[in-house]
């Protein structure tokens, strides 16, 4: 009996909601071992990221693998047993050299062992239900530690529990590749003119200079990443949910830098709370200049677009206790703070410069440039 692949759907109360998850299964038959894996649902990334999560479990991949006929694995039927495969499962199976199998159309039971364990999965691994927060995470971390558990069994009828089995089992398995697999949903996109990329039935923003321009989204089951061309432009939290639009504030600075009026009113910048320091700064600025304060404020702002929060913090920080207010400064705070110290040369081990001295300058001929500037 060849491992097999398959999802289940089980309920949980996720953040105080009954919510439907699916269950990614594999199983090896001949130890009867068993990885469950919870998703948001059934999906592409799902799918891929499920099978490196059960490859680095049993500590190898199968190598061959029994399949139903799931849209996420299969582009066309061409036969009965013959497939040609989506690009992802493609892409899964030529990073690991595993091969497929996939069931006859409407013959199930081909795949019987592994359904009979996502039953033994719900029963076992999620009753009572699992009251969860903040995401399914935690939930996996127990899934898995209930796998492991799982292997300590001994099955009526086997010479050795099913961990023993595996490990008897792992060396026919292929090694684990070198490379990690990017298990990611790829998808091309052009950008709106509010500078926004549809993607899943959601929004998520990017730098304003890329509106109506095409980009690449790489979808994993935890973030989006958003390519144009040869870099990132863009990383935001996946959401499973639909019709919501995610903004990142400093996408919209540039844009802002030129109508610092709206600073207040932006959609982008709504709910974004920033430190005390960046309050004081603003307030500051906008005192000695008045109501274009609000422009060089937004300029201290954009060196987010190359800074982390926490180094723009501290750079303003240290400004306002040095009493200067300005983006200048600010960045000449930061670059100064990412310089690398400059060590000193030791000469021990180096007696071909032991006998080198340079000589201390004579600094006293500064003292006619002085007198000159007093005179």
């Amino acid at each position: 009996m060849r491992p097999q692949v398959d999802f289940g759907q089980a309920e949980i109360t996720l953040d105080g909601q009954t919510t439907t998850v699916a269950l990614f299964v594999m199983s090896l038959p001949y130890a009867d071992s068993t990885f469950v894996c919870a998703f948001p649902r059934e999906c592409t990334e799902a799918f891929l990221e499920g099978h490196v999560r059960a490859f680095v479990f049993f500590g190898g991949v199968p190598r061959r693998i029994s399949y139903d006929n799931s849209k996420i694995a299969v582009a066309q039927i061409t036969g009965s047993r013959d497939r040609k495969v989506t690009d992802a499962f493609l892409r899964l199976k030529s990073h690991h050299l595993f091969e497929d199998h996939f069931c006859l159309v409407r013959r199930p039971n081909e795949k019987g062992h592994v359904e009979t364990l996502i039953g033994f999965a719900r029963r076992s691994f999620l009753v009572p239900v699992p009251v969860v927060h903040g995401g399914l995470e935690l939930l996996n971390g127990d899934l898995q530690r209930r796998c492991r558990e799982d292997l300590a069994r001994r099955l009526w009828g086997k010479p050795a529990s099913k961990a023993e089995l595996l490990s008897e089992e792992r060396p026919v398995l292929l090694p684990l590749p070198d490379e990690s697999f990017v298990a990611a949903r790829v998808e091309h996109r052009c950008v709106d003119s509010l500078s926004l990329v549809s993607f899943d039935a959601n929004q998520y923003s990017v730098p304003t200079e890329l509106a109506h321009h095409p980009v690449t989204v790489v979808a994993s089951v935890d973030t989006v990443r958003i390519v144009a061309g040869d870099r990132v432009a863009a990383i935001h939290p996946r959401c499973w949910g639909r019709e919501q639009v995610f903004y990142d504030p400093v996408h919209y600075l540039a844009v802002l830098e030129h109508k610092p009026g709206a600073l207040d009113f932006a959609a982008p910048l709504e709910g974004w709370q920033l430190p005390v320091c960046f309050g004081v700064l603003r307030r500051r600025l906008e005192a000695e200049f008045g109501g274009p304060g609000t422009r060089p404020f937004i300029k201290v702002l954009r060196l987010l677009e190359w800074a982390a929060p926490f180094e723009l913090t501290r750079a303003v920080e240290r400004a306002l206790e040095l009493g200067v207010a300005d983006a200048d400064a600010v960045r000449l705070i930061l670059e100064h703070r990412r310089e690398q110290p400059v060590g000193l040369f030791c000469r021990d081990g180096r007696p071909h410069l032991q006998a080198v001295a340079v000589p201390a300058p004579d600094l006293s001929v500064y003292t006619s440039l002085a007198a000159g500037v007093a005179s």
